[in-house]
């Protein structure tokens, strides 16, 4: 790997010959919106059929914030102004179709709801979160990413918890295909594997909030080393995300019960299979020989 891959850091990539849904873009950047921007983002998200058609006197009022704080929130989307707000706002509500109904749309699960309105719920949520994602994912950062994979002398894989679980399927996938893949169970030994990466190397981190400390730790340090450094998370400018040479947003809003990190872990891995299935294609007669070969030495295992 002689090159490194370029820097991919920007909410919207110039890669990207579309646009992202205005709601996914919102919930990118809110950690990083300022206590204000935030009130605007969160009424928009609110009612976003209703921010298509308000005046920018309106939209403040609402959300109990000054037309110059609407302002800047469009600013900090990287757009012209309150004109394409509305406009983004417009698209946003007609991507969304002839949904569920608006709590089933919320990811809200109330007190004494039975199994088919849990169903609902968290099935709109899971195909919200792959389509939005699919959306939101950087098409060129994806493709730097599975390069990087695939010319790796080794990768090192680690998530903390429920991104733990994502990392160890990851590296499950890679070593099946012949690829030095490692996942680590706890901070220690993640810092171990950084300190001993070097440029020939990938790291990714996974992270749906991009702030765990110890997710951080590990790309920061793996980036000391001169590792490519990949990140996985929901939050375009979070902490992690600016210790990523290679940065692949997902766009996951969590049901009530957002402990399980149940959507999240969904769109986590459909952003993994991804980059399995492109290192897969891209040296398809070394993966069809290892697999035939890890296939056949299990298949005395099977019962018939």
């Amino acid at each position: 790997m002689a090159v490194r891959p370029r820097v991919y850091r920007d909410v919207m990539p110039a890669s990207r010959t579309d646009t992202p849904n205005l709601l996914v873009l919102i919930k990118s950047v809110l950690p990083s919106l300022s206590k204000a921007e935030t009130k605007v983002a969160q009424e928009i998200i609110r009612e976003p059929e209703a921010a298509s058609t308000r005046t920018i006197t309106e939209l403040a009022r609402a959300a109990g914030t000054s037309e110059a704080t609407v302002v800047r929130f469009c600013r900090s989307l990287g757009l012209a102004g309150h004109r394409e707000l509305r406009m983004r706002a417009a698209q946003a509500v007609i991507g969304t179709g002839d949904g569920p109904d608006r709590e089933i749309a919320g990811g809200d699960i109330p007190t004494g709801a039975d199994m088919s309105r849990i169903i609902a719920t968290v099935s709109y949520a899971d195909m919200g979160a792959i389509t939005d994602t699919a959306n939101a994912l950087d098409t060129g950062a994806c493709e730097a990413a599975v390069a990087a994979l695939a010319a790796a002398g080794r990768i090192d894989v680690f998530g903390v918890e429920a991104s733990g679980i994502v990392a160890a399927d990851l590296v499950k996938k890679l070593h099946r295909i012949g690829s030095v893949a490692f996942s680590w169970p706890d901070v220690h030994s993640a810092l171990v594997a950084s300190a001993l990466a070097g440029p020939k190397d990938v790291a990714v981190a996974i992270s749906h909030s991009g702030a765990t400390t110890e997710t951080v730790e590990f790309l920061e340090a793996a980036r000391d080393r001169e590792a490519v450094t990949v990140a996985i998370t929901n939050h375009a400018r979070s902490p992690l995300a600016q210790a990523a040479d290679l940065v692949l947003t997902t766009a996951a809003r969590e049901t009530t019960f957002r402990s399980g990190a149940t959507v999240s872990r969904i769109a986590q891995l459909m952003v993994v299979d991804c980059l399995f299935v492109g290192v897969a294609a891209k040296q398809r007669k070394r993966t069809a020989k290892a697999l035939a070969a890890t296939a056949a030495a299990v298949s005395h295992r099977q019962r018939t």
